[in-house]
């Protein structure tokens, strides 16, 4: 029988077994990088353990966030590029989880592709690594399945999950939101991760040259559309250390319409000035190439703006001054006001 683990036919069948195994050595040393001291085992075991330090905290609540990469990887696939996607898996789970006030623990990962190539598996989890490092996460697990005859070879997609934790009393929970409130802007990278199906009509990218040099973007449209989505956990955490923070909102799919109203309770909106939002030029790039309105702009994309948090008026110069500290051009781009519209851009 012998003892080594490959089996014929499921290789005539398109899966390699022992691919899979290169892939795990491969990644060892990136995964082993985000290891904190709540983690007990290493990759290669059925289950990740992790034992969190809940020391001073009364009332430990854990917090999940789950996410994928979405078609932003057919611009990495279409590239050749698979270092960086792994951030914007992570970052899309962990700037959902500190939205409530949370901080991430721990991260995990599923990426199916059609044909298991190690060193592609171990490129794509190396930007996983650096998206848990950023985060202060641990990355203590994965799966990788190979799918032959449901994905193209080529194929891939990556998508994982969070679990983090906050003391209940510490929730962020909209409850001590209050008219004239400051709504801060916490500055985007690019496109980040999301309405890249729209993205990729407009540049028609399975067409398009996406190594062609921009003036107006100060680099290829290939490197712009593939910019990581910006981590905001540790600059989070240390304004809620010395602000009032009222509500966090990440902007996703669905722009500032969808997402800076879930941060809100009824009975007050977020006034947005217009003026105010230091767009970037890859979404007037956008607007412009596609003939996008202004209101689906704003409806789709977060046109420069990742992350909006409110805090009360009187703590909001701190909160800046905190956030500028960490390399954060934070500015104020809104008030909270009475009103039974959620937000209204004007």
């Amino acid at each position: 029988m012998g003892t080594t683990s490959r089996s014929e036919a499921y290789a005539a069948a398109g899966v390699d077994i022992e691919a899979g195994y290169k892939g795990v050595k491969l990644m060892k040393n990136d995964v082993e990088r985000t290891f904190t001291p709540g983690v007990l085992t290493g990759i290669g075991g059925f289950g990740g353990l992790f034992a969190p330090d809940l020391t001073g905290m009364k009332e430990p609540v854990f917090v999940s966030g789950t996410d994928g990469v979405g078609t932003k990887q057919r611009i990495a696939q279409i590239l050749g590029k698979f270092d960086t996607v792994g951030i914007d898996c992570v970052a899309m789970c962990v700037n959902d989880i500190i939205c409530c006030g949370a901080k991430p623990l721990f991260f995990l990962d599923y990426i199916a592709i059609g044909k298991n190539i190690p060193e592609k598996v171990a490129t794509l989890v190396s930007g996983v690594a650096e998206g848990c490092i950023q985060s202060g996460s641990a990355l203590i697990g994965g799966e990788t399945a190979e799918h032959p005859g449901t994905m193209a070879e080529d194929d891939f997609d990556l998508a994982g999950f969070s679990v983090g934790v906050v003391d209940r009393c510490n929730i962020i929970d909209q409850s001590s939101m209050k008219a004239g409130d400051a709504v801060i802007a916490l500055p985007s990278t690019g496109v980040h991760s999301n309405g890249f199906s729209l993205v990729r009509k407009v540049f028609d990218v399975e067409n398009a040259d996406l190594t062609v040099y921009s003036d107006e973007l100060g680099m290829t449209i290939g490197e712009a559309l593939l910019t990581p989505t910006k981590i905001y956990v540790k600059p989070v955490l240390k304004v809620l250390e010395t602000a009032q923070v009222h509500g966090i909102s990440h902007i996703t799919g669905g722009g500032f319409y969808e997402n800076i109203p879930r941060s809100i309770p009824d009975g007050l909106g977020a006034k947005i000035d217009r003026n105010s939002i230091k767009v970037l030029p890859i979404f007037d790039m956008i607007a412009k190439k596609g003939n996008v309105s202004e209101r689906d702009m704003f409806n789709t994309y977060n046109m420069g703006v990742g992350m909006a948090v409110i805090t009360s008026a009187d703590t909001a110069d701190a909160a800046i001054a905190s956030f500028r500290a960490d390399g954060i051009d934070a500015y104020i781009a809104g008030e909270i006001i009475s009103s039974q519209d959620k937000i209204t851009i004007i």
